[in-house]
């Protein structure tokens, strides 16, 4: 017998702003996994930056595995077999060898670095790419007179540098 739990995000999402799509996340991940957990697998953070999901999928060849990111998800599939490996007519099937989908919903400029399968365990490592641009950065706070005196100074510095050119 299989039960289903549901969790229900709605008093939390008075509560808040702007945090729609991450309840909404959660949501659709309940739900999709809901029903199966096969291939079980851990997810683990390994520096600042870098992750790594391993999921525990013996049996399976690299050529029987597909994995695909793209924007913000990432999705393994395994092909199932039908045949033995030798050739020979199996009498009793009791090594898992069903197909699968796993779906992960990866954070904004998480890109994957590579992917090994090793002893029944798929590793996919993932890095955290921040562009320059989206980094926080500090800011100085001067006093009133000072903010004309930075002001015009970047603006002499951009005179001179278009001069220059």
């Amino acid at each position: 017998m299989q039960t289903m739990s549901r969790f229900d995000f709605t008093p939390y999402r008075r509560s808040t702003v702007g945090f729609d799509r991450v309840f909404d996340l959660l949501e659709n991940q309940a739900r999709l996994n809901a029903g199966d957990n096969y291939p079980p697998f851990n997810i683990s953070r390994r520096g600042e930056d870098n992750y790594r999901i391993t999921l525990a999928i013996a049996g399976f060849r690299p050529q029987d595995i597909d994995i695909t990111a793209q924007q913000n998800l990432l999705v393994v599939q395994g092909r199932k077999r039908d045949e033995a490996e030798d050739g020979s007519e199996l009498i009793h099937v009791g090594i898992a060898n069903r197909g699968f989908e796993r779906r992960f919903e990866l954070a904004d400029f998480v890109r994957v670095e590579r992917a090994d399968l090793a002893d029944g365990l798929l590793i996919i490592d993932l890095v955290r790419e921040v562009p320059d641009a989206m980094k926080p950065r500090k800011i100085a706070v001067g006093g009133v007179g000072q903010l004309s005196a930075v002001l015009s100074s970047s603006d002499d510095d951009d005179n001179q540098t278009a001069s220059a050119a």
